[in-house]
């Protein structure tokens, strides 16, 4: 390893799929970052671990250069910014970074034995993120010593080219840390959203609906699979991509979302087609959305022509990048 001084700013504890992901993630934008293995091992299975997490990592980047995303010639360079580090040179590793990632396997047993290790090793300002997709942040925080350092940090894969990683806050979370982490992600090119101690964070749990409720239309016969992942892919998806899933709601008309969300209870599904009362009250204080001046955003004051005509130029920039916008025919159709 480097001497203590050249040590990588970052770590990532755990060198399984998600940790390999948040070094290239690293790599890429130019920092150094250490793959920490914290298992003890024989030097023959440290030796198997390394050649595959090295294999697939450059695997990984030779895939974005292949798709024109980099230089072909860039790999071995960007590659070598992530170090391996075995479990008997962790604590250097540790000690040096002010920015460290647990990836270790989701149960809480295997948590308190990493966070046991950081909390042993890291820097007094160093901050501890976990990347756990089902352990609340109030679970975990109890496992860290100081930890007004902590927070969730869940990264969707493939990590290294999904913009978005979800910060989950526990009520302890110092705000200064939380400044410090969106800033960092920020620098390395990712869109840090926020989100408290809830389960699902945000895109796993609206993910998970879309994706159950797709699956219940295969069963039922209501289309196929093929014809679902079209209308997902150019019609659901490409509109929230355009518009954020709530902007949407306020876009449209809570009144819409309202009385569409009362037809599909009574004839699909009471529970799962039901109105929050969020929108029961919107409705009673005849907040709309955008029609009405006022919905889940205020829209006082603002130029309503302006926002109505970038929401199309998003829209048709969707349309655009999908090869789906066709220019207007020049004769009239006989």
């Amino acid at each position: 390893m480097a001497n203590e001084a050249a040590a990588p700013r970052f770590a990532a504890v755990g060198a399984g799929r998600m940790g390999r992901g948040i070094a290239i993630a690293f790599a890429y934008a130019g920092h150094r970052i250490a793959l920490v293995d914290l298992r003890v091992r024989s030097e023959e299975a440290w030796e198997v671990l390394r050649a595959e997490a090295r294999a697939e990592i450059e695997a990984s980047l030779a895939g974005l250069g292949q798709l024109g995303v980099l230089d072909a010639a860039q790999v071995p360079a960007i590659a070598e910014r992530v170090e391996l580090v075995p479990s008997d040179e962790a604590p250097r590793a540790l000690a040096a970074a002010e920015l460290i990632f647990e990836g270790v396997p989701e149960t809480l047993d295997a948590k308190r034995e990493a966070f046991e290790q950081l909390s042993r090793h890291c820097r007094e300002d160093a901050i501890l993120t976990s990347t756990t997709s089902s352990i609340l942040v109030t679970q975990i925080a109890a496992l860290v010593e100081r930890p007004e350092r902590f927070l969730n940090m869940h990264w969707l894969n493939p990590a290294y080219v999904i913009p978005v990683v979800e910060l989950s806050c526990h009520p302890g979370t110092a705000p200064a840390v939380l400044a410090r982490a969106k800033a960092l992600m920020e620098s390395i090119g990712k869109l840090p959203v926020v989100c408290g101690p809830t389960p699902g964070y945000i895109v796993p749990r609206l993910q998970a609906l879309v994706m159950n409720e797709a699956a219940r239309m295969v069963e039922e016969g209501a289309a196929t699979a093929e014809e679902i992942d079209k209308a997902t892919r150019f019609g659901l998806g490409l509109r929230f991509a355009a518009l954020g899933v709530v902007e949407f709601i306020d876009f449209g008309g809570a009144d819409i979302l309202h009385h569409a969300s009362r037809e599909m209870s009574g004839s699909i599904d009471s529970a799962r087609y039901a109105a929050p009362a969020i929108l029961d009250r919107m409705m009673e204080e005849g907040r709309l959305g955008l029609k009405s001046g006022s919905g889940f955003y205020d829209y006082a004051g603002r130029d309503l022509g302006a926002y109505r005509r970038d929401v199309l130029a998003r829209t048709l920039g969707m349309l655009k990048h999908a090869g789906l916008w066709r220019p207007p025919a020049e004769r009239t159709q006989s």
